[in-house]
């Protein structure tokens, strides 16, 4: 069954958490017993309706404040497909997790409050999904229930989120703006009576009906080496397998492949997976992969189809976030690590910093936590990365402090400038 990747993002108080309580309520995805505990914990609260923001908010420190603070993983399913949420904070000083969470989303959805409107934080949130190059993004004006169901009142929204988008906007991506009721449940899985004038459909049916990408199938094959298998057994004596995740495009036994960084070229004789035996590899498949020559390959190695020369580089133009509290050192050397490959590499120039409200470009000489930059970097040795713009899954790395072994900046190598 298709799985579909959301990430979701909401200011303090737009019923993100109450939203995605609300979907597995109405699509029976919670267990007696904790539709129990949350009618406990709804009337210690007062309240004499079920609150289903507490299904989503596990954290104690979540709970008594009302914000969602850690990135948390929602599953679901219905008849036509599953549903990952990633339900992710939206306060500034919580950009990092907004992009770590959110980084394998096929989809975005954004809270508004009606009786609000667009404030800063949604143009931070939509600024974030666009970095990502989220192509469906589906804007909820929640609490319509608190403004009369107004239509004016989400007319005006949803010209204000338009206008700011389009300043932004790639040509691949559909915004979907919605009216809903979270808490009464008005567009989530059934169209609403009290607003009619909405001609769209119900959130659910949205979701479930949206295309995921499959483009992947159509991009260069990558399929990086993450552990050589050599059996130490009479039985596979001989067995050498290549371990991996297939990234984007597809490889086929009898394909020929070049391994990158020696330039070899095998062919491939099988791929397995478990004890099965497939003719092709397509993305987001773990396979062991045989070659029919002993080539040299190990770990970080990459198995590619056809020559791929153009995709080695040792500069890039790179938007990056930054993750610690520690400020960025030009001095400083970290390591560049893109999936199983590891390199030293150095930031050679810091060109500007994005203010994601504003879309303003501030000339800096530093980073600090949460920052977003536009950035040169050079590598110590060739890499094998394609364009995010073309080729998500091959497009990210992290930095790490080679000291510390923290993670100091996830980044994304592209020549469009944020």
């Amino acid at each position: 069954m298709e799985v579909l990747r959301i990430s979701t993002a909401g200011s303090v108080d737009d019923g993100k958490s109450t939203l995605i309580g609300r979907l597995l309520y109405e699509t029976n995805s919670i267990t007696t017993d904790k539709l129990e505990a949350i009618d406990r914990a709804s009337q210690r609260k007062g309240i004499n309706f079920l609150d289903l923001s507490l299904l989503t908010d596990g954290l104690i420190a979540e709970r008594e404040q009302g914000i969602t603070i850690d990135v948390a993983h929602i599953y679901f399913q219905t008849k036509k497909r599953k549903f990952i949420i990633t339900d992710a904070p939206g306060h500034v000083e919580y950009t990092r997790n907004m992009i770590t969470g959110a980084s394998k989303a096929d989809a975005s959805v954004i809270l508004v409050d009606a009786r609000k409107g667009i404030l800063e934080q949604t143009h931070r949130h939509y600024f974030i999904s666009n970095l990502l190059r989220i192509q469906q993004v589906i804007v909820c004006v929640n609490k319509m229930d608190l403004v009369g169901f107004d239509e004016g009142v989400f007319k005006k929204i949803e010209k204000d989120f338009l206008e700011f988008a389009a300043q932004i906007k790639f040509p691949e991506q559909e915004i979907t703006v919605m009216p809903v009721s979270s808490l009464a449940g008005d567009n989530i899985t059934k169209s609403s009576t009290a607003m009619s004038w909405f001609k769209g459909k119900p959130l659910l049916e949205i979701l479930e009906n949206m295309q995921v990408n499959t483009e992947l199938e159509k991009k260069p094959a990558r399929f990086p080496v993450q552990y050589v298998i050599r059996p130490r057994n009479a039985e596979h004596h001989d067995f050498r397998g290549y371990a991996g995740r297939m990234l984007s495009g597809t490889l086929s036994v009898g394909d020929e492949v070049t391994v990158h960084p020696s330039g070899r070229k095998s062919k491939i004789t099988r791929i397995s997976q478990f004890e099965d035996s497939l003719r092709t590899a397509h993305p987001r498949q773990s396979v062991t992969i045989e070659l029919e020559d002993n080539v040299d390959i190990s770990r970080g190695d990459w198995l590619v189809q056809g020559d791929s020369a153009s995709a080695l580089k040792t500069e890039l133009e790179s938007n990056i976030c930054w993750l610690v509290g520690e400020p960025f050192n030009p001095a400083k050397t970290y390591l560049l690590q893109q999936g199983a490959s590891v390199s030293k590499a150095k930031i050679t120039q810091l060109n500007f910093v994005t203010v994601p409200s504003t879309l303003e470009r501030i000339p800096a000489t530093t980073l600090k936590m949460n920052d977003i930059a536009h950035v040169k970097i050079k590598s110590a040795k060739p890499l094998l990365i394609d364009s995010f713009d073309e080729n998500k899954p091959n497009g990210s790395f992290i930095l790490v402090d080679e000291h510390t072994n923290n993670t100091v900046a996830v980044g994304f190598h592209t020549s469009k400038q944020v």
